[in-house]
């Protein structure tokens, strides 16, 4: 079967970005599927035609359209569409036998149709985030045209596509508000990419030695971008309450993004810049296993908006799969399942003074830390591995390209 995968934010390992695509192309690569990803090369560049590339046996085609978190929401629009321009007609000429396309963004779906139209091939559309509720929560969207269209645009994914996969049971209950037959949708979160993370202590040790202001202090870990939804001013204001109390921890902050240089004002002003909030910027994702090696707690924060409780996060899998407790500052389906195994915390998102007690505390409980870090790789290991997900959207993919009746799913 030839599947055509769309995603404009494709990235692999040797490159910063989430690798959920990556994973799933080499995957069904394996499995013996012939795999096409239409990508953007989100750098700067004045060669504006298709380059192909091999990775892992899946075939990747690139073509250049700048992007990036700090980018005003008018060029980031700008973006997509161009993206969605140029896509279309690659997918198209490639005749897959199935479209899978994932968002964000959600004009992902305008290539697809195009792939598709006046074709029988059946598309598959993932919901990463619940647009356009999202960007409307967070601000992004104001104007009540775009607002309109957005939904318009959901609708129209929605009703589209053969089979809709959903990251987490909350993105699912908002497809069904839209009124999607249940019997379409699949529930597929992120993945915990074991094989890569379960590294001899060894590693961290080195990373540790490697860092002057680390040593031995315990290591509060943060990868992800740096945007305003991310909130990571958040961590500085923890790591400020952390000094306070005349903790040794020190935060690490991998990643970047719009708000960068306001955390890092923001970090500066309260006395952690450097002392003990340390910005590293962006590095590749085949860097972060050693990180989080190194790491006492994975973190993954998130301003307390409601529509963010459904959200996938890769932090918080990439902290259990490397067997490190997972800390995080907001409800949902998350918070449950670190508060029902004990792989981790939930701190207040509010009440920063409060917080810093609940992780201080945390991070001077070694017993408590390591059957954190074992109930971590356990959720790891039997609930969220990368092979079990990614044979999932797999076979929701071949049935699909199967024209199977929906309640066959």
């Amino acid at each position: 079967m030839k599947i055509v995968y769309l995603y404009q934010y494709f990235s692999t390992p040797e490159m910063s970005g989430d690798s959920r695509c990556f994973e799933m192309a080499r995957r069904w690569a394996e499995a013996g599927h012939e795999v096409h990803v239409v990508t953007s090369s989100r750098t700067s560049g004045t060669d504006h035609s298709w380059m192909t590339t091999q990775a892992d046996g899946a075939h990747i085609h690139w073509r250049s359209i700048p992007y990036n978190n700090g980018m005003s929401t008018i060029a980031r629009i700008k973006a997509f569409l161009e993206f969605a321009w140029v896509a279309g007609p690659r997918a198209r000429s490639l005749k897959g036998d199935v479209v899978f396309a994932t968002s964000t963004p959600l004009t992902i779906i305008l290539p697809a149709l195009y792939a598709t139209l006046f074709r029988k091939t059946p598309i598959v559309f993932e919901v990463r985030d619940l647009w356009p509720e999202m960007p409307i929560a967070a601000g992004y969207l104001r104007n009540p045209l775009l607002k309109l269209l957005a939904r318009a645009l959901e609708r129209l994914a929605y009703k589209s596509s053969r089979r809709i996969v959903a990251l987490s049971e909350g993105m699912a209950a908002g497809v069904k508000a839209a009124n999607v037959p249940a019997d379409k949708i699949v529930v597929a979160p992120n993945s915990c990419d074991v094989e890569t993370l379960d590294l001899p202590s060894t590693i961290g040790i080195q990373y540790r030695e490697s860092q002057s202001w680390l040593g031995a202090r315990p290591f509060v870990v943060y990868c992800g971008t740096i945007g305003q939804l991310n909130d990571v001013s958040y961590l500085a204001r923890l790591a400020a309450g952390m000094r306070a109390r005349h903790s040794e921890a020190v935060f690490g902050i991998y990643g970047t993004g719009k708000e960068e240089a306001k955390v890092r004002a923001f970090a500066k002003e309260a006395g952690v810049l450097d002392v003990n909030f340390f910005m590293m910027g962006s590095v590749p994702k085949k860097d972060v296993p050693a990180i989080l090696s190194a790491a006492s707690v994975a973190a993954s924060v998130f301003q307390p908006i409601p529509e963010m409780q459904a959200n996938s996060a890769n932090k918080f899998f990439d902290g259990l799969a490397a067997a490190k407790p997972v800390v995080i500052n907001y409800g949902g389906w998350q918070a449950e399942i670190l508060q029902s195994t004990g792989a981790g915390i939930v701190l207040d998102s509010l009440n920063i003074e409060r917080a810093a007690d609940a992780l201080d505390a945390f991070l001077n409980d070694p017993e408590r830390l390591a059957a954190a870090g074992v109930a971590g790789r356990r959720l790891a290991s039997e609930q969220f591995s990368r092979d079990r997900i990614a044979r999932l959207v797999l076979r929701t993919v071949e049935a699909a390209a199967r024209r199977e009746p929906l309640h066959a799913s």
